[in-house]
């Protein structure tokens, strides 16, 4: 069992995350790396993915960083209370794949910055966020 498997031991993914399919494919303290196979139901108009693919990705990756406690036994939660995002460029490739950082912060919030490339390095978007821990995990 690897330790990404080992810490998300017995957590069943949000109904959210099993209908668009990202997933949690590296958590650290103060990092996560979330990815998204490109699939038609997820793009626009246009043939690109929705911009809020963009930031679901965006913000479930920050949300992610901030809450790493290495710990199965001891789960954080946090909420948004803000999110910025900017638009840079089109996915070419068939992922998406969504790394962040946590920033700063203290004992009730956390700041966190990240971006979404696809797979052949294509930088698409960036976000900050504004998140506060849930109390009692």
């Amino acid at each position: 069992m690897t330790e990404l498997e080992r810490l998300l031991d017995g957590e069943p993914p949000s109904e959210l995350q099993k209908h668009l399919g990202y997933r949690l494919v590296a958590w650290a303290p103060d990092f996560a790396r979330v990815e998204l196979p490109m699939a038609a139901y997820l793009t626009n108009r246009q043939g690109l993915p929705h911009g809020g693919i963009h930031a679901t990705l965006l913000d479930t990756a920050m949300g992610f960083a901030g809450c790493y406690t290495g710990d199965p036994e001891r789960r954080q939660m946090a909420l948004t209370l803000s999110l910025t995002v900017n638009y840079l460029g089109q996915a070419r490739g068939t992922r998406l794949i969504a790394e962040a950082r946590r920033t700063g912060g203290g004992k009730s919030t956390f700041f966190a910055e990240a971006t979404v490339r696809d797979d052949t390095g294509a930088v698409l978007a960036t976000g900050t966020g504004v998140f506060r821990y849930r109390r009692g995990g």
